[in-house]
């Protein structure tokens, strides 16, 4: 077998969640749920304490240890192999898929312009970067006041470490970048902005155990978002009020989520990222005890200040920009100063707004099928993509982000390790022939 693995940043088993060096980026799952492996939930656990023999499952180690973990898992999986299998690492972007109805195999033509051909291909491209807010005039987000990726580590200590910054969402990546800018100044002043104001929940220093198994114990038969939220808002009252704690309800959920998700209409599913989402995000995607700890602390401070409301306009005056800011509950305008702007509204899920040219061409050609809620693309069980006209592709794959739209909850590691499991299964079932690279 001859597996050719294609990364145009060069950063293998690193992507945007695992290539920060920073201690402050730890992961927001504790270690015992960290396994690579769905049938070996405390592999990762092992190698981590080797690192570190203090490492327990309910620790929340650093995403470059993690980064690590997944590099040495590559390593691995290339040495153990059979003599005649065979690892190739090309650092090059694609830029072209033709998928000839009818014919064996796929052409992928790389920017340099040279053309592989290969009986299978895993669309494995991770999260696209934001998309900036629309205002009407949107000619400061071509500006160097404006940092479009918070990922860029270059561009984010080069900011002045007493610049004072403005981070649009109050989400998870903005956590990150305020922990890294308060490192470099405690004192600098933050302001985040975002719809509703919402920051994430914290995880509890040790985990709990459900009490019961499935969603059917918090709502019973209940179908609609509206019902399921009541109850569900019941049931972790009830919880509270036993001496227990509302997670544990949320825990429930978690094993059956893409399930609840299938089961919704269209109908429903609008009604959920319309009311819900922005409540589910930060209950259900939370903070590691120690940074929300600091974070808490600057906040309580006043160097970090947090707004819900929507960004209308930026004027740059000398060294400052001016926000105009309209406020979510009462409508006031306000006008904030700062020196930079940093977009950390999290990444951009509609392929239809990704700026990509492996993404747009096999937009163009019906190749691949967004869903109607920008949220991913479609995907059969195996995770074959399905085409424009519904029908499932033999030689194209999709695992990542993405896979929201059919399934929701596949973003995280324990999410994530089914799918790639299944897929490998599943790409082993035919036995691959590569014909030639030119």
């Amino acid at each position: 077998m001859r597996v050719i693995l294609i990364n145009g940043s060069g950063r293998i088993a690193r992507g945007m969640a695992y290539g920060t060096q920073s201690p402050d980026h730890t992961l927001n799952v504790p270690a015992g749920n960290m396994s690579a492996y769905d049938d070996d939930p405390d592999h990762f656990l092992r190698f981590a304490a080797r690192i570190d023999n203090g490492v327990t499952a309910a620790s929340f180690l650093s995403r470059s240890i993690y980064g690590d973990y997944l590099e040495s898992l590559l390593e691995q999986a290339e040495s153990s192999g059979a003599p005649d299998n065979r690892l190739e690492r090309i650092y090059e972007n694609v830029t072209h898929i033709a998928d000839v109805a009818g014919a064996a195999h796929c052409a992928v033509t790389l920017e340099s312009g040279k053309t592989l051909i290969v009986d299978k291909v895993v669309l494995a491209l991770g999260h696209f970067p934001s998309n900036s807010p629309w205002v009407a005039d949107p000619t400061f987000y071509a500006t160097t006041r404006y940092i479009l990726d918070p990922w860029d580590q270059g561009k984010i200590h080069s900011i002045p470490t007493n610049a004072p910054v403005m981070l649009l969402g109050t989400g998870l990546t903005s956590v990150d970048v305020a922990m890294t800018l308060l490192n470099q100044n405690s004192q600098r002043k933050i302001i985040a902005v975002s719809r509703r104001g919402l920051l994430p929940q914290y995880h509890r220093l040790s985990g709990g155990k459900p009490l019961d198994q499935g969603a059917q114990v918090i709502w019973g038969d209940a179908t609609t978002v509206r019902k399921q939220l009541r109850r569900l808002r019941e049931y972790c009252n009830n919880l509270a009020a036993r001496g227990h704690d509302w997670r544990e309800g949320l825990a429930l959920l978690r094993p059956v989520t893409a399930h609840i998700w299938l089961s919704y209409s269209e109908k429903e599913r609008r009604r959920f990222l319309r009311h819900v989402q922005p409540y589910w995000d930060t209950h259900r995607h939370r903070l590691a005890p120690s940074v929300a700890e600091r974070f808490d602390a600057a906040l309580v401070a006043n160097v970090l200040q947090t707004m819900a409301g929507r960004i209308l306009g930026y004027k740059i005056d000398g060294d400052e920009v001016e926000v105009a800011i309209r406020g979510r509950s009462t409508h006031d305008i306000t006008i904030e100063r700062v020196q930079y702007v940093i977009n950390c509204t999290g990444p951009c899920a509609n392929p239809r707004q990704v700026d990509n040219p492996l993404v747009q061409q096999l937009l163009r050609q019906g190749l691949i099928r967004p869903d109607e809620l920008g949220l991913g693309i479609h995907v059969a069980p195996d995770c074959a993509v399905l085409n424009t006209e519904g029908k499932v592709s033999n030689k194209l794959f999709y695992i990542g982000p993405w896979l929201k739209a059919d399934y929701w909850e596949a973003t995280a590691v324990p999410d994530l390790r089914v799918f790639a499991r299944k897929l490998a299964q599943r790409l082993m079932q035919e036995d691959p022939i590569v014909v030639s690279g030119a």
